[in-house]
């Protein structure tokens, strides 16, 4: 019984700090680290928690969210998200994408596929760049500072020649993201793929999601992904609400 009371904690006191290493989690519990570490283990080998950056240090992963909403009654995101996602893909025609925050990265969750014959097939699952996709940067601009300087610390890696791996760079394009309201991606990532995005964020403000618009990087230039990022933004709003969130203008207003 005291295992599993200690691997609960563990749970607990990891949500709080993330991303923490065992030696500090065991520190902040005064519990000794073996215990912390077998408590780490069982957690990882359950699916709750993932390792991140070097030094280890561990995250929760996004059944911990799944399990919360399901506990709190809140609606699930794909509820929310597939039918705005469907209106948006109608007005668009391209296929849209919803990823969700988990640690430093976010993962694709969610496709609705375009009716043109060309088109992004991206696998469910898959994990995406926080710094050179769409939704990565939609996700890490509405982060907290210390957030954005904690991914920083990790490097960026360079996928493409107009990746963004300058930390004062990137940290210029997220302010640009946090005042239009919507990530551009053009080609940094994968040269063949293009997308906007915009984050879609939880009662307390903080990022729950992206949700994009992709297609090949023939298919567009920046002036059209200027016109599509105005529809994502009002996407993502309209999923933010749903989820609970309420926007700065609208609590004065209240």
């Amino acid at each position: 019984m005291q295992n599993v009371l200690n691997t609960l904690r563990v749970l607990e006191e990891l949500a709080v700090r993330q991303p923490v290493g065992v030696a500090d989690l065991a520190r902040a519990m005064e519990l000794p680290k073996s215990t912390v570490q077998r408590a780490l283990g069982t957690l990882h080998t359950a699916g709750w928690i993932k390792q991140t950056g070097t030094p280890t240090r561990w995250t929760l992963t996004t059944k911990a969210l799944l399990i919360g909403r399901q506990a709190t009654g809140e609606l699930d995101l794909r509820d929310v998200a597939v039918p705005v996602m469907e209106g948006l893909r109608r007005t668009v025609d391209e296929t849209v994408h919803l990823a969700v925050a988990e640690g430093e990265r976010v993962v694709l969750v969610e496709r609705l596929e375009t009716t043109q014959p060309v088109r992004i097939v991206l696998p469910l699952g898959q994990h995406l760049s926080g710094h050179a996709s769409a939704n990565g940067k939609a996700i890490l601009a509405a982060r907290s500072p210390e957030a954005v300087e904690r991914y920083l610390t990790q490097g960026l890696t360079r996928f493409t020649d107009t990746t963004i791996d300058d930390p004062a760079a990137l940290r210029a394009e997220l302010e640009t993201v946090r005042a239009r309201g919507y990530a551009l991606n053009q080609g940094e990532w994968r040269d063949d793929v293009s997308a906007v995005a915009a984050p879609v964020l939880g009662p307390d403000g903080s990022p729950v999601a992206g949700v994009s618009i992709n297609m090949p990087s023939s298919r567009c230039d920046r002036d059209r992904l200027v016109e599509l990022g105005e529809h994502v933004r009002a996407a993502a709003r309209k999923i933010s609400t749903a989820l609970g969130h309420q926007a700065p203008d609208a609590a004065r207003a209240s």
